[in-house]
């Protein structure tokens, strides 16, 4: 049977890591040959043929409000024009299905919040969002990417297990390094005035403070003095630069660091650099630490990562752990990169690994679950 069906998230741009999954999970429940409505708030880049994206205006002072219009406005719409099976990208009521690329609110709020924090609206308001989708007598079936939150979820809402479905990662196949990969890498490094004595350090991720921008920065000025001379780190991201721009000019390193926004040329970067740096503060996943895996990019990552085991499984690079500790961060990067034949293995580890295990099937699972006929 043919469905209608709707996809549901707060905003839709290109270069997003949940707005890339939800295009690409889209995409192939259109390609099955089902019809997709979108409702979004801010939708910025191209409509895919065959679209129907219906853009919704909730303007409120707080993001709380904004969303609890905009739940408002699809729903009522929803009510005049009915669909098959509605797919939340975003934690909200009414979902038949919820792809859980956040973590658990509630853990956060318990663990990590001032008790007083409990005590706002806006609290009130996400845990009732994530309540809505999580709680025991809720039907929503929850796509998971990372394994590492569905314990929280349960321990707070008592989810059955029944209705979580893991999904493997769903890298893209034009980040896989193709045959061509040294000739890229080349040009790529003559484009951007890197000789053969450069060591080229990249970080790419929107939301530069939880990414852990600021952790990098303190790490490269604190290489040693031959080393760093050697080294450029660009960081591509959608996010507020100046405080990090700021922060290069206190720690001496304005010329060495270069902060892009979000571009589609990411192949490119991952195949001329020398290290992916991820020094996340918390991430559900981190798919750039797979896209870097599958195009033999070694990397230095943050244990909190969902991702973080493939590294350590493919052997191709290090897991910083927990609790963290700059210094520790400092002197891996100082060490990963001082090491040319050890990079070398880490890269046709990473290669390797990305011949045998999957890390590419993430759409199409989601779609199966989306599609099954028993939801």
């Amino acid at each position: 049977m043919l469905m209608r069906l709707a996809f549901v998230l707060y905003k839709y741009f290109p270069f997003g890591g949940l707005q890339r999954d939800f295009m690409r999970i889209a995409q192939e429940c259109q390609r099955r040959g089902h019809s997709i409505r979108v409702y979004t708030l801010i939708w910025e880049g191209p409509v895919p043929e065959g679209f129907d994206v219906r853009i919704g205006s909730a303007r409120a002072l707080f993001n709380h409000k904004r969303n609890e219009k905009f739940t408002a406005w699809f729903q009522s719409d929803l009510a005049k024009d009915p669909v098959d099976r509605i797919v939340g990208f975003n934690k909200m009521p009414g979902l038949d299905v919820y792809y859980a690329a956040d973590p658990c609110f509630e853990e956060k709020a318990q663990t990590l919040r001032n008790p007083l924090y409990r005590k706002w609206s806006r609290y009130r308001h996400f845990a009732e969002y994530e309540r809505a989708v999580f709680a025991l007598e809720s039907k929503t079936q929850v796509l998971m990417i990372s394994e590492v939150q569905q314990p929280f979820f349960v321990k707070h809402y008592g989810t059955p297990a029944s209705r979580f479905h893991l999904l493997p990662p769903g890298i893209a196949a034009d980040r896989r390094a193709p045959p061509n990969a040294q000739d890229i890498r080349a040009d790529f490094r003559r484009e951007f005035s890197l000789d053969e004595g450069s060591l080229l350090v990249v970080q790419i991720g929107s939301g530069f403070k939880t990414k852990g921008l600021d952790r990098s920065l303190r790490a490269v000025a604190s290489l040693p003095r031959a080393l760093k001379k050697r080294v450029r780190l660009i960081v591509i991201g959608q996010d507020d630069p100046k405080p990090f721009l700021l922060q290069t000019k206190a720690l001496g390193i304005s010329d060495q660091v270069d902060i892009l926004k979000g571009r589609s040329d990411i192949p490119r970067f991952l195949l001329g650099a020398d290290l992916l740096i991820h020094p996340a503060y918390n991430e559900n996943t981190g798919t750039v630490l797979l896209e870097a895996l599958v195009a033999g990019l070694p990397g230095l990552v943050t244990d909190v990562c969902g991702y973080a085991h493939y590294i350590s499984d493919a052997d191709c690079g290090r897991v910083v752990p927990s609790p963290f500790e700059q210094e520790q961060l400092n002197t891996l990067l100082a060490d990963m990169l001082s090491d040319d034949s050890q990079r070398l293995t880490w890269s046709r580890n990473a290669l390797a690994y990305a011949d045998t295990a999957d890390l590419y099937s993430m759409p199409e699972r989601a779609a199966d679950v989306i599609l099954e006929p028993r939801l």
